[in-house]
């Protein structure tokens, strides 16, 4: 009989009472499980290890690697110190324990808790053993989260950044004190837009100067940041200068909580109401008083509203620069409707610039359409010709291959999270210093799990795409005789427009078109 040995250390086994204490030290459970599968006699096919991972933790690399093998029936045991070694999660084990394994010829045995599936008299056993574990990472959730909440509610900063314009106070856990610096360059901003400047000009006009933007001005102080990853990263962008216009910090009220997990289980975060989060008046120094910051909210009142009130712009967030990838915005002159690039003029070298108009852009929508319905009426083998999104499992894989960095990330942050409660717990570290080294790893867990679920979106929007097969001929034939597009037409047939600059000495702007089929 051959038997796999899974071994697992996670931080709480390392940070114990007595550092002479190394029972569940990786190289004495081996020892432990080797010593065992001799004495039955077993052949041992291969030590499975994953060090510093949890039992709640299903990205463990060794772990997923031993299921994959025992898929493929590589042997027939299973062979752990304990059950929550393997797992802390009711869910698998009744779905590999009691559920696949036996499916696929597999022997689950733990030693010290006396788990083994050949034996059908100790399966209660089993499963309370993962009802205790599930437990376990229940309440280990709702005090962390009780933690969380609190120190919300008191208006207390949670996050591993302060917001530009701002630092941590080192003598204050929670507090926020002005960073005099950047502090001055959010103070022009709002100056700037209370006296009509746009936000693409504000900021072209600190790129013009100079001024790092957030992440960049961070970077260069040794502060933590995200990493960026859009090209120009350095300048100042038209969302910056947008979200800093509308981010009630700066008048000293602290706002968190606008995101919440689904559940313990997940890594999902889902959007909160507006009444649930965690507002708090006062909490620090303002940066803008409120005269300059209710003159700045009323102007940003008068300027969301749409061309045609009530009505979306054709082509809103369909449209992109061919050069730079950023969403074009809308721009109107003498009654005339633009598409330009968004990051046209935040600075010299920005970017070239994408321009078009909306009317030019709906009739080259309308005539390529026209010739893909002609030809595919006139041809049943459209494949010859043209491409129609044949790169979906490609941006299947892409995406799902981001979605799992994401989640690794996110299990490490929340294994942090929950081994610096046990070491509270077991009065390793004060309450004060769980508070603060949590706050970190939170805040970093909450930003992951907002891009895992916008993915996972993605995700769905592909798999639609790909489960709905050929219906090509269905769809044109809809659309043979258009004169005009609106946007019900343009949300079904476009996923987006890439549109590239105009051919100098011609009226010709290139255009490339993802259709949704």
């Amino acid at each position: 009989m051959k038997v796999a040995i899974y071994c697992r250390l996670s931080e709480e086994d390392r940070n114990k009472q007595s550092v002479t204490d190394d029972s569940n030290s990786i190289q004495n459970q081996k020892a432990m499980l080797l010593q065992y599968a001799m004495e039955q006699g077993w052949e041992v096919y291969n030590i499975y290890s994953d060090d510093d991972y949890t039992g709640a933790d299903r990205r463990r690399p060794e772990f997923n690697r031993l299921l994959e093998d025992a898929e493929h029936h590589k042997f027939q045991i299973i062979l752990c110190k304990n059950q929550s070694r393997f797992t802390r999660e009711l869910e698998l084990v009744e779905k590999y324990i009691h559920g696949l394994f036996p499916l696929w010829g597999i022997r689950f045995v733990s030693i010290v808790d006396n788990a083994d599936t050949a034996n059908k008299g100790n399966k209660k056993s089993r499963q309370i053993n993962g009802l205790v574990n599930e437990w376990y990472l229940e309440d280990m959730s709702d005090n962390i989260r009780s933690v969380l909440t609190n120190r919300r509610k008191n208006g207390f900063h949670i996050g591993a950044f302060a917001l530009y314009g701002y630092k941590k106070d080192p003598d204050r856990k929670g507090h926020l004190l002005i960073d005099e610096e950047a502090a001055a360059v959010v103070r022009e901003v709002f100056t700037l837009f209370s006296q009509g400047y746009g936000k693409t000009t504000i900021a072209r006009m600190l790129n013009d100067r100079g001024i790092p933007n957030p992440t960049e001005y961070k970077r260069l102080h040794g502060l933590r940041y995200q990493q960026p990853k859009m090209k120009n990263s350095t300048l100042w962008k038209y969302f910056a200068i947008a979200d800093m216009l509308e981010n009630e910090i700066y008048i000293g009220n602290m706002v968190q909580g606008k995101y919440g997990s689904v559940s313990y289980k997940t890594k999902q975060n889902k959007p909160r109401p507006k009444n649930d989060w965690y507002r708090v008046e006062g909490t620090h120094e303002p940066i803008i008083d409120i005269e300059l910051w209710e003159k700045v909210q009323e102007l940003l009142r008068q300027k969301a509203k749409p061309f045609d009130t009530g009505v979306i712009g054709l082509f809103a967030r369909k449209a992109r620069c061919a050069n730079c990838g950023y969403v074009m915005r809308s721009s109107k002159t003498r009654d005339r409707h633009y598409l330009k690039c968004s990051n046209r003029h935040v600075a010299k070298d920005a970017c070239i610039g994408s321009f078009i108009s909306v009317d030019k852009l709906e009739q080259l929508v309308i005539t390529e359409l026209r010739q893909l319905a002609s030809e595919y009426l006139d041809q049943d083998e459209l494949e010859r010709n043209i491409e129609f999104c044949d790169n979906l499992q490609g941006q299947k894989k892409q995406v799902l291959a981001d979605i799992a960095a994401y989640e690794k990330k996110v299990s490490e942050y929340a294994k942090g999270v929950r081994e610096l409660y046990i070491d509270k717990v077991k009065g390793l570290i004060s309450e004060n210093d769980f508070l603060e080294l949590s706050r970190d790893f939170s805040s970093d867990k909450e930003r992951l799990e907002q891009l895992i679920m916008k993915s996972q979106k993605r995700l769905a929007e592909i798999e639609e795409k790909i489960q709905a097969g050929d219906n090509r001929r269905e769809l044109i034939a809809q659309y043979t005789n258009l004169e005009h597009l609106n946007r019900e037409i343009v949300e079904i047939l476009i996923d987006y427009i890439s549109v590239d600059r105009r051919i100098p000495g011609t009226r010709v702007v290139p255009i490339e078109i993802h259709w949704n089929f």
